[in-house]
């Protein structure tokens, strides 16, 4: 029906579930992190969403979804590093900063695989190319950099909150 293996289903299956849980915890506690459930679970989860989307070949050999894969583990090894260290000052703006990336790093391979199988025989998207797929990717592309703003002046409050006696 929709040409998905049964592993590009159970791949596809942890990622919607790591997408909610996403955007659970940035609705409800104002960001993603390792102090909140959702936001454990949206960690844990979109890393073996990455992982498990590295053995997808649908297109031939290595592509830029692996790239991106490869490229999300790596914002989620940094944010923890900084999540860790979060008093540091540009550490919590990194680990806050970070999480929120890698849900828009969901939104790529999301939009593109849906748009280019749905509706099926006459798909949205002509391929990963359309121009009306790269405009949605620019639109959600501006919709991070709104969040991470009001993320940012969010965490400068807070800071500056903890400062002021």
């Amino acid at each position: 029906m929709l040409n998905l293996s049964p592993f590009g289903v159970f791949h596809t299956a942890i990622a919607l579930v790591a997408v909610a849980c996403g955007l659970v915890a940035l609705f409800k506690h104002g960001e993603i992190g390792m102090r909140t459930r959702s936001g454990r679970l949206y960690i844990w989860l979109t890393a073996a969403t990455a992982l498990t989307g590295l053995f997808i070949f649908r297109h031939g050999g290595f592509g830029p979804p692996h790239a991106l894969a490869i490229l999300t583990l790596a914002v989620l090894v940094i944010a923890g590093a900084c999540e860790r260290h979060r008093e540091a000052g540009v550490a919590r703006y990194l680990a806050v900063l970070g999480y929120s990336l890698t849900l828009f790093f969901h939104l790529i391979p999301g939009l593109t695989e849906t748009g280019t199988r749905i509706p099926i025989g006459n798909p949205a998207f002509s391929g990963p190319e359309d121009p009306t797929l790269k405009a949605l990717v620019g639109i959600g592309f501006l919709v991070y950099l709104s969040g991470a703003t009001v993320q940012a002046m969010r965490i400068r409050r807070s800071q500056r909150l903890t400062v002021t006696p």
